[in-house]
């Protein structure tokens, strides 16, 4: 009597694991396949930021970001501010940060505009968050 192992068994006493085990799976010419189709926060986006605290003063300079409940808050002008989740399209990492002038996913180096249009790597756009600033209160909200 024969006895069957299944792919993925097959496929780890090959040696491959990981990403290599993912790369098989998919296959390297439908690998976009791969790519995280609903990629959002979890909960529901609806906070305030209180630039006087230490932990958000970054957003009082132009270039500078914080991250909160999953979502890069950057400021990127001396009148405004872009929100977007900190989950790239690109393959659903929380890997999203502000470089200065545009959002970048340091997990394979996706490039997003401050609207969260894709520019590079990525095909789809990050979700983008409204802002709305009052005194020192930045909201941040669907």
């Amino acid at each position: 009597m024969q006895s069957k192992i299944k792919r993925n068994e097959f496929l780890k006493s090959l040696g491959f694991k990981g990403a290599s085990l993912l790369a098989v799976y998919c296959g390297a010419a439908t690998l976009s396949s791969c790519e995280n189709e609903a990629v959002t926060p979890a909960s529901a986006i609806d906070f305030t930021l209180d630039l006087s605290n230490a932990a958000y003063s970054a957003l009082n300079t132009v270039g500078k970001y914080v991250i909160y409940n999953q979502v890069v808050v950057a400021r990127v002008s001396s009148t405004s501010f872009a929100a977007v989740t900190q989950i790239c399209t690109h393959e659903g990492q929380a890997q999203v940060i502000y470089n200065g002038s545009k959002f970048y996913c340091t997990a394979h180096g996706a490039t997003f505009s401050t609207s969260g249009k894709a520019e590079s790597v990525a095909s789809r756009a990050l979700k983008t968050y409204q802002t709305a600033l009052t005194g020192t209160s930045l909201r941040v909200y669907a």
